[in-house]
This record gives C-alpha cells, sequence and structure tokens, in this order.
C-alpha cells in the first residue's frame, strides 16, 4: 500500500510540473506591445522598415474577401494606406479575367494582381511578389495569365517603383504560387554585380521549385529552356495512408550567412531541397523529377 501511495504521489507530483510547464505566467521578456488592429482585410506578411514603418500585404488568392487592396502602409491608427498607390492596386476589373475559359488572373503588368509576400532587403528596398493568381468567391484559385506573375521593387525614399520584373510561364507556370523571397546582395556573385533573389514556388498543383535572379540581367523576353533531374520527396498524408509523393512546393525561404539557400515545406512530414545556382529556377516537377530551367 505504501509503495502505491508513494508512486501515485510521484505521478500527482509529476502532472503538476508538466501543467506549470504548460502555462505561460506571461512574467518572461517584455510586456507584449499591440501594434496594429487589421480591422478590414485578410493579411499574409509583414515588412518592417529600417526607419519603422510597416507594410502587409492581403492576397486575394487565399481570401475572396481581400478585394480592396493587396498592398498597404500601416498606420499607426489601425488604418492602412494603399501601397505604393492606390492606382496600381486598383486592376482595371479587378484581380479575375472573366472573359476567358476557365477564368484566370489578371493580365496586367503595372497593376497588382494579388501579393503574397512582402520583403524589406539589406538596402531597405521594399519587395512586392505578386502570385498573379486570385480565388473566385466559391474558393476556387484561378490560373494565371502572363505579366500577373511579377516582382516589384519600391524605393522608400520617394516611395517610387523602380523596377517591375514579370516573370514568364515557362518559370512562373499557370499553377505556380510565388510564395515567399530573400535577397543576396553580395556583388560578386552576378555580372551584372547588383544582387540575387531567390523566390519559392508553394503550389499544390505540381511544377514547384526555387527561382533565383540575377536582378542586373533579367530581360522578359528571355525564355527558360527546362532540364530535369534530382531525387523523388515522399510524404505520409495521414495516419493508416500509404507514402506517397509531396504534391506542394517550399513555403519559406531563408539564407543563411554565407547566402546559401534553405528551403522548407509547409508540413512536417518533408523538405524541399536543392542547391540554386544564379540564372537557375530548381524544383520538383513530378513523382521523380527536379526542375531546372535557365532565365
Amino acid at each position: 500500500m505504501r509503495f502505491i501511495y508513494v508512486n501515485l504521489l510521484a505521478e500527482f507530483l509529476l502532472l503538476a510540473s508538466a501543467q506549470q510547464i504548460s502555462r505561460d505566467p506571461g512574467l518572461y521578456g517584455p510586456t507584449l506591445e499591440l501594434v496594429h488592429l487589421y480591422n478590414d482585410e485578410f493579411p499574409t506578411g509583414i515588412a518592417v522598415s529600417s526607419t519603422g514603418r510597416k507594410f502587409s500585404n492581403y492576397p486575394p488568392a487565399l481570401d475572396p474577401m481581400n478585394t480592396r487592396y493587396t498592398v498597404a502602409e500601416l498606420n499607426s491608427n489601425n488604418t492602412e494606406t494603399l501601397y505604393p498607390s492606390a492606382e496600381i492596386n486598383s486592376p482595371p476589373g479587378r484581380s479575375i479575367n472573366y472573359t476567358t475559359v476557365p477564368p484566370s488572373g489578371a493580365n496586367y503588368p503595372n497593376y497588382l494582381i494579388s501579393v503574397q509576400s512582402v520583403v524589406i532587403d539589406p538596402k531597405d528596398r521594399l519587395w512586392i511578389l505578386d502570385t498573379g493568381r486570385a480565388s473566385t468567391s466559391n474558393g476556387m484559385m484561378v490560373p494565371s495569365s502572363p505579366g500577373g506573375p511579377k516582382l516589384v521593387g519600391v524605393n522608400l525614399t520617394d516611395n517610387s517603383i523602380f523596377t517591375t520584373i514579370p516573370f514568364p510561364p515557362t518559370v512562373a507556370y499557370p499553377d505556380s504560387y510565388l510564395n515567399d523571397i530573400r535577397f543576396d546582395l553580395r556583388p560578386h556573385l552576378t555580372p551584372s554585380g547588383l544582387s540575387i533573389a531567390y523566390i519559392s514556388d508553394s503550389s499544390t498543383e505540381g511544377r514547384n521549385g526555387i527561382i533565383t535572379i540575377d536582378l542586373g540581367a533579367v530581360r522578359p523576353q528571355q525564355q527558360p529552356v527546362p532540364y530535369v533531374s534530382g531525387e523523388a520527396v515522399y510524404s505520409i498524408p495521414g495516419p493508416g495512408l500509404p507514402t506517397s509523393y509531396i504534391s506542394f512546393g517550399a513555403d519559406g525561404i531563408a539564407l543563411s550567412a554565407d547566402g546559401k539557400p534553405s528551403t522548407g515545406a509547409r508540413s512536417a512530414r518533408g523538405t524541399c531541397r536543392g542547391s540554386p545556382r544564379p540564372g537557375y529556377a530548381i524544383g520538383r516537377r513530378s513523382r521523380r523529377y527536379w526542375r531546372r530551367a535557365r532565365l
């Protein structure tokens, strides 16, 4: 009996300790501060400049209710200002072209269609990554059209656009989903001496990958030449289900101190790996292949 009592006491103390650990006393670190309330559209990203300016993006691809704007600067009074202008956030006919069958993303290179990511680079410039895809009211994500998927650079000093880089449909496929972007500004990496951008494609519809660009040498009229090689990447869809191949690409991307990119899939079931070089797009094309295309 005494042995049972001791065991029960030990289990009780262990349980109490675990419960105590699981609680957040709210005493570690500085007190949390409310910075901004989103009262209108659903955001997926935020970027903060060196001077404290804050920007968010609101892709209609992930929320059909995001119809008023897709990039905004956050104000101190919990409001947003369309950025870099109201005009660029207002494509004629909005973000979906219903004159095509099936409907498709609007093909305006000078308007923002559906921005998935906003990032500040080390030079304190804002980069806007436009997927060119949007969702209908019933939640169907339409394919992109040439002119929709693009990368837009904004000078925060005067809020002017200094470059727009549209992606050809053989780099950003109609069913691609441009997700995240990082920059390596070391000048010796490219002939232009400007920088390299690494972009992840997280499409669940296949042909996803990593796109890398020499920002000083991009010519939108260039077309990639596809080449396949690589290895299979597997996943377990769920309990009791057979092993299959991962059906989505890398969601986020980060650069280490030496500039090497690292990507992560959106699930703990697997990761997508690659060794991109400047001027190449790399990714898993189908069940056993990686796509690699020169820009």
